[in-house]
């Protein structure tokens, strides 16, 4: 797998004193970076002053590769302390580079959360956990995390994905490939259209309501949206057998294009990979887990764009097996954590 250049934008000193500043500020203001209806309202204040310059860095991603790598940031590796061993004892560590992510997302978007993943947390928390080594989630480590559309169970998915790196002293590498970049034929496009299987929860989620009482819908694999192919893709959770043989045999081209154009990318400290969830899936090459504190580390934040129109209208009939999306909006009565 090649490690070719991604698109890469700096931001500027001014933007990264503004960011860590508001950020530190947010947390005296808010005790804590559980989240709460004024966290929000901060985070959104904050958002709408924030400069031009960092505007611009958050601009829409604009090349085919479907990501880019936003540098800058700084971690300081003795205040973040050891990398957890599970998303659940990882506390407030880290907590100003969760807020600073949260800045991010609300200039990109507005932040998500799922009321049952990390318990509703707005940012998540990476990192491989034992008895997880060969899930296909994100705890994993010692298996291929299979190139996927992140929640791509849901039609409340995510638009953008970012996965700001706090430790990477192996340098792993994140996968990821996009659908522009791929050269199907006009037969597979046709096939892959069309609703024929269902794509299931994976298994970070742990209670995926009315999947046992309703019937799991079709789902298209790809769309024409008006600016080019969009996709919505996780193997490790497609019941690619119950298709038709046509189906089948076009998925595995996809897939397989999907691999030849895949990059690796090597996330730094300090480094935030942003990922249009509708036009590229990622993944993670297989590494051994040491468990003593030093393995890799990052945070997920979720973005949904207002107004973005990439997936067809089917989806908003779709019941999402009972997952409930929670929004970081000012004012919110429901406080999840970060």
């Amino acid at each position: 797998m090649p490690t070719a250049p991604v698109p890469v934008r700096h931001l500027d000193d001014a933007s990264v004193r503004w960011l860590r500043r508001s950020a530190e500020q947010i947390l005296n203001a808010c005790g804590t970076s559980a989240a709460s209806p004024r966290l929000f309202d901060n985070l959104a204040r904050a958002a709408g002053e924030s400069s031009g310059r960092l505007r611009h860095h958050c601009r829409p991603i604009d090349t085919a590769d479907g990501l880019f790598v936003l540098r800058g940031l700084r971690v300081d590796a003795d205040d973040l302390g050891a990398t957890p061993t599970g998303w659940a004892t990882a506390g407030d560590n880290g907590a100003v580079h969760d807020i600073m992510l949260l800045l991010l997302a609300s200039v990109m978007g507005h932040p998500i959360a799922w009321e049952g993943q990390q318990e509703g947390r707005f940012v998540h928390n990476i990192v491989p956990s034992p008895g997880h080594e060969t899930e296909q989630t994100g705890a994993s480590s010692t298996v291929l995390l299979s190139p996927h559309t992140e929640d791509a169970f849901h039609p409340g998915r995510a638009h953008l994905l970012m996965l700001g790196c706090m430790r990477n002293h192996d340098r792993i590498a994140t996968t990821a490939a996009s659908v522009r970049k791929t050269h199907l034929a006009e037969q597979d496009v046709q096939a892959l259209t069309r609703a024929t299987v269902p794509i299931l929860p994976d298994d970070a989620y742990t209670q995926a309501q009315g999947y046992a009482r309703q019937p799991s819908p079709a789902v298209p694999t790809l769309f024409a949206a008006e600016d080019g192919l969009t996709l919505r893709f996780d193997p490790a959770y497609t019941p690619l057998r119950d298709a038709d043989v046509p189906y089948q045999h076009a998925y595995r081209r996809l897939h397989a294009e999907l691999a030849r154009v895949s990059v690796a990318v090597i996330l730094e400290p300090g480094e935030t990979l942003v990922v249009d969830n509708d036009l590229a899936v990622h993944g993670r090459v297989p590494f051994q887990p040491r468990y003593d504190g030093t393995d890799r580390w990052l945070k997920r934040a979720s973005i949904r764009v207002p107004g973005r129109r990439t997936r067809p209208p089917s989806e908003a009939g779709e019941h999402g097996y009972g997952q409930a999306v929670l929004t970081a909006r000012p004012g919110r009565a429901r406080t999840p954590k970060l």
